[in-house]
């Protein structure tokens, strides 16, 4: 019988928590603002001798990926856990860890970029690593940052997918914050992980293989075509992995996750952790009548075009919030995959894009509010600004 143990954790507890019952082979980190809580109670476990984990102290981000992916290659379970700058540092090597197709998993704890320097939330580190060939799972609070933890290593470990995953969550507002959260019970954890069992490892020295050549115009595109199927495919298995821990969990797991949507006429689109404060806009603008809805983004990669077509075909006004600026562009990251996914649809909703949050600024239900307020234009054709900005000064 499944057990559910409640505790008072940080979403970097949570995120240590599952980690502890995954207990990876190998764990390779160097700390960084807010990431570093999550390392610091993993090395705790490790201390204690709670889990056989080889932990590897680095001296950068950069060498934490390496290692990752050196360990990976070698058929270790392997993790690791960064933020912002820290991601930036390891860009070479995320790309190298995707194309080498190793299924490592990372805690991604969001977090401005720099210049200015601010270590606060946005999510310009995670949309930064989008085409990255790595697989993102967005958490609203601590216990889905626990629950993504365990379901990445089974998507990523998937012989049809092969993709590392990275689990984010948003830097303080979730990683910091103590919220009451339901934790499986070890057995049933590691059962539904299950043991690593290694693809081609290079330790296998009865069948040797070759990890990073040289490719130039001779193979190179043959194998990102092989890559860019695995990420496709991978949209199959997120299903299937979470379709099981649903029944382990009594909870429902989905790319695009729904609240209050079947009526609605006007709703927001969001991922982490702001879809708890619009809940509770929601809850109680419905109290008074009105037709409001959420729409949240658990998957951003691979993005699943057909269904979020499908959750917001029927309404007649949205609006898609972005923690980070897509500079240059029309409309932000997931905006612009939402807008384009209507592209050849003829019932489509009223659709507009805001930048909100950045570096950490509140996001209240005061704005929440005004959102809905706005959409109320949107929903009778007066579109004005298609790209806006909620929560900064004039």
């Amino acid at each position: 019988m499944v057990q559910k143990i409640r505790k008072a954790f940080t979403g970097s507890e949570c995120s240590a928590e599952a980690m502890r019952q995954i207990n990876p082979d190998v764990v390779a980190a160097y700390p960084i603002t807010p990431q570093t809580p999550i390392m610091h109670a993993f090395s705790q476990f490790v201390a204690d001798g709670a889990v056989d984990t080889e932990f590897i102290t680095v001296e950068s981000e950069h060498s934490a990926m390496s290692a990752c992916v050196g360990a990976s290659a070698a058929g270790a379970r392997s993790m690791t856990a960064t933020s912002s700058n820290g991601l930036a540092l390891m860009w070479e090597i995320v790309y190298i860890a995707s194309g080498m197709r190793l299924p490592i998993v990372m805690n991604l704890v969001n977090r401005t970029l720099s210049a200015p320097i601010n270590i606060h939330c946005d999510h310009s580190d995670a949309m930064g690593m989008r085409d990255s060939g790595w697989i993102q799972l967005f958490s609203e609070n601590g216990e889905e940052a626990y629950e993504n933890t365990l379901m990445a290593v089974r998507i990523a470990e998937h012989p049809d997918v092969l993709l590392p995953v990275a689990v984010c969550q948003d830097g303080f507002i979730t990683s910091h914050s103590v919220e009451t959260v339901d934790i499986l019970d070890d057995e049933t954890a590691k059962n539904f992980v299950r043991e690593n069992k290694p693809i081609d490892p290079l330790l296998d020295v009865d069948h040797p293989v070759t990890y990073g050549p040289l490719d130039l115009f001779d193979y190179y595109f043959e194998h990102k075509k092989q890559q860019m199927l695995a990420m496709d495919k991978s949209a199959d298995v997120i299903r299937q992995v979470f379709d099981e821990f649903s029944r382990i969990t009594g909870k429902s797991y989905d790319f695009f996750e729904g609240y209050m949507m079947d009526d609605a006429e006007k709703a927001i689109v969001c991922c982490n952790s702001s879809a708890g404060t619009i809940k509770t806009v929601i809850d109680e603008l419905r109290a008074k009548g009105e037709k409001v809805g959420l729409l949240k983004m658990r998957v951003f990669r691979p993005f699943n075009n057909r269904q979020v077509v499908e959750k917001l075909k029927h309404l007649k006004a949205v609006a898609v919030l972005e923690r980070a600026a897509g500079m240059g562009s029309y409309g932000s990251m997931i905006f612009n995959e939402i807008r384009s996914a209507f592209y050849e649809e003829s019932q489509k909703p009223n659709m507009i894009n805001y930048v909100y949050g950045l570096g950490g600024r509140e996001f209240d239900p005061i704005q929440a509010k005004k959102i809905f307020e706005d959409l109320e234009a949107v929903k009778r054709g007066e579109l004005g600004d298609t790209t806006r900005t909620i929560g900064v000064r004039d």
